[in-house]
């Protein structure tokens, strides 16, 4: 009887790995439905089109110079209309919508690792504590925490940012069981308190304890956030002109068992502000991007990044997940470049004339485009990585794939002063950064 069982169990297993992870469902009455209003909306730019050029071919003892320029601009502008709006309707030929099935992906030990990227520059436009709430809600993912790797980039240099990091990492001690243990689905802790971000009660009341113990740690973790704003650490700035600085912000612990099951149980928190000179540019949000890719490829080395902007949050602690259900697909991975969510906004008015929660981009425009496209990297000359990438020999290493930086306490120190390098402003100079 057990062998049967366990036949049965592996037949199972089996069944399960030879399931899709994802379907696409095409709508078909929404293709009848736009072919059939760009088919007739042709027919009348071509009429309309004929009727503007006849008028060059006819002779009217009314025609001036001036009617005839002013009709001739207004032809090129309708021709240079008509084709903009034939290029637009390739999103509406033929829209399709994607199911994840995250339950049908590997085991945690095969799932690759994902770097999640979030940059801020200015504590006063960007609040320090909305900003933690988007770093808490990245750690707080769905995702094994020993693949997952959060990088915050502070352009500001606030110290308010860093310290910010180091109570949100203390914080998360108590945040990341809770909405595990609970299966929370809102995971930034600012919108699970509030009103209209309520998960389901649990309805036991070793829940509702919990719950409120979270809401009083949050208190006081806001609380010390803003205290160290307001005796003045947001002026507190490193300055236009200051050098790169890179932490990996963890409990002091002088127990490395201790560290080392924290690091197991808890995502990789790394603080990122890049050097500045003002006879360097530094190309805003861009180059900072540009700088995590390289920190990131001598500290982590993740095959996935995920983009963040400060002022978000993951809506659905299932998201990497759901992406991986893309990325790990044979037929569509090898051209598959991104793969985009749609951002739900908050706080806007139910008469939303101006369409400020961009419904017709993310659920009519991109239920008909699939954003594909194919990396490929050629290992090649070492000189000509050098050219391309940098004098890094750590960060050329990272180029390969599979290659783990090694995190030991005797490498990390050196692997931090790889990433202060890697930050430098002079780093680009004579690389094709910025430019490929």
């Amino acid at each position: 009887m057990p062998s049967t069982k366990l036949a049965t169990i592996e037949e199972d297993m089996e069944t399960s790995s030879k399931l899709p992870l994802h379907i696409c469902h095409v709508h078909k009455l929404s293709i009848f439905i736009n072919r059939t209003h760009i088919f007739f909306h042709s027919i009348a730019l071509v009429f309309l089109l004929y009727y503007r050029a006849s008028f060059f071919f006819f002779h009217d003892t009314t025609k001036t110079k001036a009617t005839t320029l002013a009709w001739l601009l207004v032809f090129v502008s309708e021709i240079l209309l008509s084709f903009e709006w034939l290029l637009s309707q390739s999103f509406r030929w033929r829209p399709v919508s994607r199911i994840a099935f995250p339950e049908r992906l590997p085991g945690d030990d095969k799932l690759p690792a994902v770097d999640v990227f979030i940059c801020t520059a200015d504590p006063e436009k960007e609040p320090t504590v909305r900003v933690m709430n988007t770093v808490l809600s990245a750690m707080a993912m769905d995702y094994p925490p020993d693949k997952l790797h959060v990088y915050l980039s502070d352009d500001g240099g606030a110290a308010v940012t860093l310290k910010g990091m180091t109570e949100a990492r203390r914080f998360a001690k108590w945040w990341l069981p809770f909405c595990r243990r609970y299966g929370i689905k809102c995971r930034a802790p600012e919108a699970y308190f509030s009103a209209e971000e309520e998960d389901a009660d649990f309805g036991g009341s070793e829940f509702i304890q919990d719950r409120e113990d979270i809401k009083e740690k949050y208190e006081v973790f806001k609380k010390r956030v803003r205290e160290k704003a307001t005796v003045g650490d947001t002026r507190s700035r490193l300055g236009r002109d200051h050098p790169a600085v890179i932490e990996v912000i963890q409990e002091a612990s002088s127990d490395d068992a201790i560290r080392e099951n924290e690091t197991k149980n808890m995502p990789l928190l790394v603080y990122v502000c890049r050097e500045k000179r003002h006879s360097h540019p530094h190309y805003f949000k861009a180059g900072a991007l540009n700088v995590l890719l390289r920190v990131s490829g001598v500290i982590s080395n993740s095959p996935y990044i995920l983009g963040l902007d400060c002022d978000m949050h993951c809506h659905d602690p299932s998201s990497a997940r759901q992406a991986m259900c893309f990325h790990l697909d044979p037929k569509i991975s090898p051209s598959l470049a991104l793969v985009q969510f749609p951002q739900k906004f908050h706080n806007i008015s139910n008469n939303d004339i101006y369409d400020s929660q961009l419904r017709s981009i993310f659920w009519l425009l991109w239920q008909g485009v699939s954003l594909c496209s194919n990396f490929i990297h050629e290992d090649g000359d070492p000189m000509k990585l050098r050219q391309s990438f940098g004098p890094s020999n750590e960060f050329i290493k990272s180029l390969h794939q599979k290659k783990k930086p090694d995190m030991l306490i005797h490498r990390k120190k050196a692997l931090l002063n790889e990433a202060q390098l890697l930050a430098s402003c002079a780093f680009e100079n004579g690389t094709e950064w910025g430019k490929e």
